[in-house]
């Protein structure tokens, strides 16, 4: 633990909205791998940005080349790897930034927490569950570690060898068996416009 430290203050989040005219929130989709849910997030990201409003989308893959990168995929690692994507969007939801998080996230405590750590500093957290049936999800199987998982050469492979936990009431359920990519990022969008977070 760290000791020795004092937060420094600057701006208050009010005040960082009123000169920047942008709210901040985390989007946080979560779903089985193959649901959707990066391609869903590069979607909205794009849609955002054309409308002149900031946003970021941290992505499972990408953010193990660098920050979580000493992470592996036991549970343990698992919840670590959350609680620091908790954290980091946080920081850009605070910053009245967009964060876009697509992480399979398959424990529905440590995505409790993640919507507490933003609850407790007034900041909006939308869960969207990203559905789609194993069995699909099997179909799609884009980088082939289903396969692979049932082979037995991956470990701990969620919705395989280790559990997901669905969303009880997330915000927003999108059926990727049922709607297209432009529609599921459209209907975020569209929720975050009539909750007037843009």
């Amino acid at each position: 633990m760290a000791t020795n430290i004092t937060w420094h203050s600057n701006l208050t989040y009010q005040e960082r909205s009123e000169l920047i005219n942008q709210k901040g929130a985390t989007i946080w989709l979560t779903g089985l791998s193959a649901s959707g849910k990066s391609t869903i997030a590069c979607a909205l990201e794009q849609l955002l940005l054309k409308e002149k409003i900031n946003a970021y989308r941290l992505d499972g893959d990408n953010i193990r080349f660098g920050l979580n990168k000493d992470l592996g995929f036991s549970e343990t690692d698992r919840i670590e790897n959350i609680r620091r994507i908790s954290e980091v969007s946080k920081l850009f939801a605070d910053s009245c930034s967009i964060a876009i998080t697509s992480f399979i996230s398959p424990y529905r405590d440590d995505r409790n927490k993640a919507r507490a750590l933003h609850a407790e500093s007034n900041l909006s957290f939308i869960e969207v569950f990203v559905d789609v049936s194993l069995e699909v999800a099997e179909q799609r199987d884009p980088k082939g570690l289903y396969k692979k998982a049932r082979e037995g050469i991956i470990k701990d492979f969620t919705g395989i060898s280790a559990p997901y936990e669905a969303p009880a009431k997330p915000e927003i359920h999108i059926d990727t068996e049922k709607s297209s990519i432009e529609e599921s990022a459209l209907q975020i969008y569209n929720y975050l416009k009539d909750n007037n977070i843009l």
